[in-house]
């Protein structure tokens, strides 16, 4: 079974989708605080991770955390699962993946219909 790690401070959002994940067979754990991350992931390695980007004391602290994470997980893959372009309008999407500045698998913008988050989740596992 694989496991997937929600890295969302929205507590609501990320039970949905857990609950949504779990019917699908995946083992789902959740993370609301970006800075228990590394320390967690050190622990336990999920085999994706579903990160917001907006957190309560930092408006970018998952465009940090993406790279803080890919610079110890080369492997793991990470969907960026945000509204961040819905505060901010600059337009971000899956053309601005990069290795340094945004090193995401894939990213999709908050709201998500839950069978396209579910095909992508599939699609980063396989």
């Amino acid at each position: 079974m694989a496991s997937i790690l929600i890295i969302d401070d929205d507590k609501d959002f990320a039970e949905s989708v857990a609950t949504v994940l779990e019917s699908e067979g995946y083992q789902v754990g959740m993370e609301h605080d970006p800075s228990n991350v590394m320390d967690r992931l050190s622990k336990n390695l999920p085999d994706a991770i579903i990160l917001d980007v907006m957190f309560p004391e930092n408006s970018s602290e998952g465009f940090d955390l993406a790279r803080l994470i890919r610079k110890q997980y080369l492997e793991v893959p990470i969907l960026m699962l945000t509204a961040v372009n819905q505060q901010f309008p600059l337009g971000f999407s899956n053309k601005d993946i990069d290795p340094t500045w945004l090193p995401v698998t894939e990213f999709v913008e908050k709201p998500v219909h839950f069978g396209v988050l579910c095909e992508k989740v599939g699609q980063l596992i396989s």
